[in-house]
């Protein structure tokens, strides 16, 4: 079967899932409360790798990321991980908010993870908490420092908020920095609530450089296709990137697709218009669904959507 792509020559090698829709923290540019999510669902562990199999047959995958809402809050977790990479993908990812990750890190590794990516909005106790409506920042630290511990490679994702956490930039790149790890700011999305006014908590791309260049010399790094991020690299040889949606868009080259948790596809986050995997039972029907979703893929900028991260996946 030749290789599936879009009208502008795109493959999409690269699958985020979205596990379930519950979380334990309520990010401000996440959600507005509990009330966003009437109904909590999940994907079982075995429809989700019959799903798989089928999107890896087709679209012959090469990488999975696992988010949520929380992923760490499923409770198939560690068969899952061991299921997508008998299927022969080696390269599955976790995105997590690093709340329970202490404890889990042996089992990620064990499971034969080797890379996630931990959100982490503020090192100081009171911006953590006006962010994430959780106290009790020294336990993603933890978590961090547990999953280096075992051998887990860490990257640490920010969304930053003009008026919330911006005074938080050199904080954060001192910690990642001092753990030689690699962090990335992430300008606020126009999803959910944020959606009809994107700009209002918008921190751009030139911002952020212009304050970590009050302490650390930087030169950019050539851009990878597909990356979410540009990078840079200090006189030191430390790393930082920034996912510039708004000031830099990086849609042209994307080769993303989403499941959520009601094994619904999504080409992009800025369709609001869920493609329903269910009761597809034939390569023909799931390639049909997949030209659909493909569709959804935005060539120039992200425009953004009125459902929340927790609906589409994180």
């Amino acid at each position: 079967m030749e290789l599936l792509s879009d009208i502008y020559n795109r493959n999409f090698k690269s699958l985020r899932i979205s596990l379930l829709n519950r979380c334990n923290f309520s990010c401000t540019y996440c959600t507005m409360g509990e009330d966003d999510i009437t109904e909590h669902t999940s994907i079982e562990a075995n429809n989700l790798l019959d799903t798989v199999k089928k999107l890896h047959n087709v679209l012959k995958l090469e990488t999975i990321r696992l988010t949520g809402g929380e992923p760490l809050l499923y409770h198939d977790l560690v068969p899952v991980i061991k299921g997508i990479k008998q299927l022969g993908i080696e390269d599955v990812k976790l995105t997590t908010n690093g709340f329970l990750l202490e404890r889990m890190a042996n089992s990620l590794k064990d499971a034969g993870m080797h890379s996630i990516n931990v959100s982490l909005d503020a090192m100081d106790e009171d911006v953590f908490f006006l962010m994430s409506k959780r106290s009790d920042v020294q336990r993603i630290l933890k978590g961090i420092e547990a999953a280096q511990a075992v051998g887990l490679q860490v990257k640490i994702n920010a969304v930053v908020m003009k008026g919330i956490n911006e005074n938080q930039l050199l904080p954060l790149v001192d910690y990642a920095f001092s753990r030689n790890i690699a962090i990335r700011f992430l300008e606020v999305m126009a999803m959910g609530h944020l959606h009809n006014d994107p700009l209002k908590y918008l921190f751009t791309e030139n911002e952020i450089l212009n304050i970590i260049a009050t302490k650390y010399n930087f030169k950019k790094m050539k851009r990878n296709n597909s990356s979410t991020a540009n990078y840079w690299q200090t006189d030191s040889g430390n790393v930082f990137g920034i996912i510039a949606n708004e000031s830099e868009p990086f849609c042209k080259d994307c080769n993303r697709l989403r499941l959520d948790s009601e094994g619904n596809m999504y080409g992009c986050l800025s369709s609001n218009h869920p493609i329903s995997l269910k009761d597809v039972n034939d390569d023909e029907a799931l390639v049909e669904k997949l030209q659909q979703a493909m569709e959804q893929k935005q060539l120039v900028k992200f425009v953004g959507s009125d459902l929340s991260m927790l609906q589409i996946g994180g």
